[in-house]
């Protein structure tokens, strides 16, 4: 599989393996959560996706118990995680409302309790989750700055901003900002068109999509011109839909990262199915136009 630089020497796989449900399987125990691993890294599939709120901050710790576990695991995988949502739950369960914290106080203080959680001496990427409509670019940018000059953390990135969120945040920085991950796949395409895809192409910053498969709605019959589609080249490329709805994403230019999530042992070991599907700019766009309800102008 192929592999993607992103900064400070950190690389990650073409494919991320999503943690977000972890803490929901029946068994969150260190073999179950290793046996996921290994299924992963059989494809080169060596990123995993976390974040503090997973499992109502639960979900680190899950991984973590698996990598003390294994001694050898931790070094075969890169961890991206995430900060910035204070939700009344876990360890934030006196939280008086949901909200988000990027002071830099609170950075430290999660990427501490992610450390600690996960049983590792530093974060491969670590990314503020949503826009803070409070943010001070000035003390976010201090406290990003400062883990990784402290090697806690090795690159920082983002979730969910907008091109001029991103812009304000690097204003304020030293080191960059190397990824953005959002909503996209067939179902969400507005970055498209909306300008987030061209300004992360633009900056050079790496895309990564988290619900690639729009949490399975993609396949839910709520697009019937979409499911077509997707059938219909399925079928003509001998491969399942999930598989060919990735490829999309996959095929185009800017590098995108699908971040995949599943509790499901035989679905982790077909992540990679995706990287054997081919498509042409006109398979692309038979896609793209089902997507979006209409041929493009």
């Amino acid at each position: 599989m192929n592999r993607i630089e992103i900064a400070g020497g950190v690389e990650i796989s073409r494919i991320a393996y999503g943690m977000w449900r972890i803490a929901d399987d029946t068994d969150t125990g260190p073999a179950h959560v290793q046996a996921k691993i290994e299924a992963c890294l059989q494809q080169g599939i060596t990123t995993l996706d976390q974040a503090d709120i997973y499992g109502n901050y639960t979900a680190e710790a899950i991984l973590g118990e698996a990598l003390k576990a294994s001694p050898g695991l931790r070094d075969r995988v890169e961890i991206v995680t995430k900060c910035g949502i204070v939700a009344p739950t876990g360890r934030h369960s006196g939280a008086r409302v949901k909200h988000y914290d990027t002071s830099a106080a609170h950075i430290a203080a999660a990427a501490e309790a992610s450390l600690r959680d996960l049983k590792t001496d530093r974060i491969d990427l670590l990314l503020i989750h949503r826009p803070d409509p409070m943010m001070d670019p000035m003390e976010t940018g201090r406290g990003l700055d400062d883990l990784v000059d402290a090697g806690k953390v090795r690159a920082v990135g983002v979730s969910n901003f907008r091109p001029y969120d991103v812009e304000l945040l690097q204003s304020a920085m030293a080191h960059p900002l190397c990824t953005n991950q959002i909503e996209l796949s067939l179902a969400a395409t507005e970055p498209f068109t909306n300008g987030d895809m061209a300004f992360i192409q633009r900056e050079g910053i790496l895309p990564m999509a988290w619900s690639p498969l729009a949490g399975g709605a993609l396949f839910a019959g709520v697009r019937p011109a979409l499911i077509e589609a997707l059938r219909d080249m399925a079928e003509a490329k001998e491969c399942d839909l999930a598989a060919l709805a990735i490829a999309w994403l996959l095929a185009h230019p800017a590098e995108i990262v699908p971040v995949m999530g599943t509790n499901t042992l035989s679905r982790i070991a077909s992540l990679s199915d995706a990287l054997t599907v081919e498509l042409s700019r006109e398979d692309w766009f038979i896609l793209y136009t089902a997507a979006i309800g209409h041929e493009v102008a």
